[in-house]
């Protein structure tokens, strides 16, 4: 097996993908938290008014964990942000300042076991775990089927699926499925 991960991936159904879109990375963020943040601002929101809302949230506040407890609730909501997101932000802003999310720790830990320790923190639920992994940590390996751009790249490739479907259809990607989920994500943005 090629440690190449476009090179992996070039002998799979993706090649049209990499072909436009050349090859893009899956690099550790520079801003944890920030990056986590941005993560529960995407939750079940279009890419548009994700978008919008993220940049006034970063616009308008410190995005780190002092700056989102020091926030004002309504000057979030007037951000856009729902009052159960002010309480995700919030609540893992808290758990970034305590150490219960800790990225360093997770260094030694498995993808199942990161996922079981972040979605003990309210706010956290699979979908933001897996792009905790993806997007914090840089892991090469996250298949996050929980999400509807992926899911509408599978359906763009395979057709219609079921998502243990998705899952199946992933395995010859296995382990740079985090390379083919921002490849996913491209075809159809």
């Amino acid at each position: 097996m090629t440690t190449d991960p476009h090179e992996h991936l070039r002998g799979t159904a993706l090649v049209p993908y990499l072909e436009s879109h050349g090859e893009l990375e899956v690099e550790p963020a520079e801003d944890p938290f920030a990056r986590t943040v941005v993560s529960v601002l995407n939750q079940q929101l279009s890419t548009t008014a994700a978008a919008a809302i993220r940049d006034r949230v970063f616009d308008r506040f410190e995005v780190t964990p002092s700056g989102m407890l020091a926030a004002e609730a309504a000057a979030l909501r007037d951000a856009g942000l729902s009052r159960q997101k002010v309480e995700y932000v919030r609540e893992i802003a808290r758990a970034f300042e305590d150490g219960r999310i800790d990225p360093d720790r997770y260094a030694g830990m498995d993808d199942a076991a990161v996922i079981e320790d972040l979605t003990a923190v309210r706010g956290v639920g699979d979908w933001t775990a897996k792009m905790f992994l993806l997007f914090v940590l840089g892991r090469e390996d996250v298949f996050p089927v929980e999400d509807l751009g992926v899911r509408r790249g599978m359906e763009a490739l395979f057709g219609d699926l079921t998502r243990a479907e998705m899952v199946d259809r992933a395995e010859p990607w296995r382990p740079y499925r985090s390379y083919a989920s921002l490849y996913l994500w491209r075809a159809v943005d």
